[in-house]
């Protein structure tokens, strides 16, 4: 077959399990199907009239990066107003609001606040009251589980006093009963955010386009999306009917608690459905929240007494939940952090054996997302249940600190800190690990993940002490988890996750080669283009 497009490059990593002899410089690609992969003198050979030939030198080709976990249409909601990530102080937070106070109409907003920022000082409604000049205000903590309400917020939305709910949520109150402004998980925090002025569609829309923009220059030419909605299918079938969605894009609405078959079958209904570049391919389940909110799920209570509940107030309706999509074929998606909650769920996933038929099991993926703190027990169940693991070392690195000086260590005691994020355990046990972000949790950008995720800290601060260093994965490791093994963790690896015959050409090209560059010198590094289907999605100007 006459390729449409042949790519060369001094350096390609195939990540092919049966690679071919001798160098690999050149990749033919017809259709947007992979047809040959051999030396420049092969590509010689294959070029016709017609064909596209693009060459990068000196450069590194791999299969395409896939983010294996991102909320891009949620994270829209949770990115409006004032970044407050950078903020390491209290006096720091608050200068930031009262200076976008200024500037918001109707509502204060901010994003991305970390719990480290108040040291020991509570999350109380107070800190927002007077710097928000009298308006309405809604604060999101960076782990995207909680936010804070300001009292003028809680009026407008008549939160007076405890709730109950379907969910392990809550409306946090004092000992008289008063709201404190802290909101932990979505059910409660929907309390204020449904009184919010919403955005336009076409205003989304063109916010939508311009973060896939800045996901492709990074590198990413697809992602696992944890999270869907009817806005997130209109919004993808009008990017892809413009030509804007430049990558490959894998949806799972969510199941939550309170529901039952009748929702179930809805849900399943919906899979399988998308457009060229996007389709809803899981469904995503949450067993428990966050240590840092106190709401993960653990064998004990964390340093206040918090973290011992489910998010499914009766665990049993989450396992029926789980059998009645596996027994479909359907793969889910668990987001589980705490040790009692990974529990549940690989005791979930090995009673699928007396449920599933074989056949059914082996073709269907489930995974457990994020895996903060598991013990040793836990880690060798992974590979026997089948399970694959996601996870996001940014997380460990961004958030928490070798000293245990962090709010997540202090919560759970140094045994359980030492615990932190184990992906290299994961790996030697044979255990698929997918890597991603989580956006907006943590940044996007995949070459300084790979990069933390091999130095236990954070990449460019070579001051910083190293974060359970027994846990860095190889440069390999690294690579695979946003190739080889993100195609595993969506049951993908007969078409992607390598550059091979028959595969789908969906590349990414790097300045530096990612399996020899030093880490930090890896994130600091420029990524040079982006092909998904063969088509080209990012070329960088090099002579700008």
């Amino acid at each position: 077959m006459t390729p449409d497009l042949i790519v060369l490059a001094d350096t390609i990593h195939t990540l092919d399990e049966h690679p071919q002899r001798g160098p690999v410089q050149a990749v033919a690609v017809s259709d947007g199907t992979v047809t040959a992969v051999g030396s420049r003198a092969d590509a010689h050979d294959w070029r016709q009239a017609g064909t596209n030939v693009v060459d990068f030198g000196s450069a590194t080709l791999t299969p395409g990066l896939v983010d294996c976990h991102i909320h891009p249409v949620f994270g829209l909601d949770l990115t409006v107003g004032v970044d407050l990530s950078g903020a390491s102080t209290l006096d720091e937070v608050r200068a930031l609001l009262r200076a976008q106070a200024a500037h918001d109409d109707e509502w204060l907003r901010g994003w991305g606040l970390n719990p480290n920022a108040f040291g020991t000082a509570p999350l109380h409604r107070s800190m927002l009251d007077d710097v928000s000049g009298g308006k309405p205000a809604l604060i999101r903590l960076f782990d995207g589980h909680s936010a804070v309400a300001n009292s003028r917020a809680l009026e407008v939305a008549g939160v007076r006093g405890r709730y109950a709910f379907e969910q392990a949520s809550e409306v946090v109150c004092d000992a008289e009963g008063v709201p404190t402004g802290l909101l932990l998980e979505a059910a409660a925090m929907e309390l204020v955010q449904r009184h919010i002025p919403q955005e336009s569609f076409a205003r989304r829309k063109t916010r939508l386009a311009a973060l896939l923009r800045d996901f492709a220059r990074s590198g990413l030419t697809g992602g696992h999306i944890m999270d869907h909605s009817a806005e997130s299918a209109a919004l993808f079938h009008a990017l892809e009917a413009d030509g804007e969605l430049p990558l490959r894009l894998r949806s799972a609405p969510w199941c939550m608690p309170g529901t039952g078959e009748d929702d179930w079958k809805e849900l399943a209904r919906t899979l399988g459905k998308g457009g060229r570049r996007w389709s809803v391919e899981a469904i995503k389940l949450f067993v428990d929240g966050t240590v840092d909110n106190g709401t993960a799920w653990l064998y004990e209570p964390d340093l206040y007494g918090e973290s011992t509940a489910p998010f499914w107030p009766r665990p049993e309706e989450y396992s029926a939940a789980v059998r009645y999509f596996a027994t479909r074929g359907i793969p889910t998606a668990t987001h589980a952090i705490g040790d009692a909650g990974v529990q549940h769920v690989l005791e979930a996933m090995e009673s699928l054996r007396d449920v599933v038929p074989p056949d059914v099991l082996r073709r269907t993926v489930h995974r457990i997302e994020h895996l903060e703190t598991v013990p040793d027990e836990l880690v060798a169940r992974f590979k026997d249940a089948g399970v694959v693991a996601s996870m996001q070392p940014t997380h460990c690195t961004h958030y928490s600190l070798a000293d245990h000086s962090d709010n997540w260590s202090t919560r759970l005691g140094p045994e359980r800190a030492d615990r932190a994020w184990r992906c290299r355990d994961l790996r030697e046990a044979g255990v698929a690990l997918g890597i991603g972000s989580d956006w907006p949790i943590a940044p996007f950008p995949p070459l300084p993940i790979m990069a933390d995720a091999r130095l236990r800290r954070r990449s460019g601060h070579p001051e910083q002490d190293p974060i359970a260093p027994a846990q860095a994965l190889t440069a390999l490791q690294a690579l695979e988890g946003y190739t080889s093994h993100a195609a595993k963790a969506a049951g993908l690896w007969d078409v992607s996750g390598s550059i091979s015959k028959g595969k789908r050409a969906d590349f990414t090209v790097l300045e530096l080669d990612p399996l020899s560059a030093a880490p930090d010198e890896l994130a600091a590094s420029r990524v040079l283009g982006t092909f998904v289907d063969g088509e080209i999605q990012f070329m960088l100007d090099r002579s700008a």
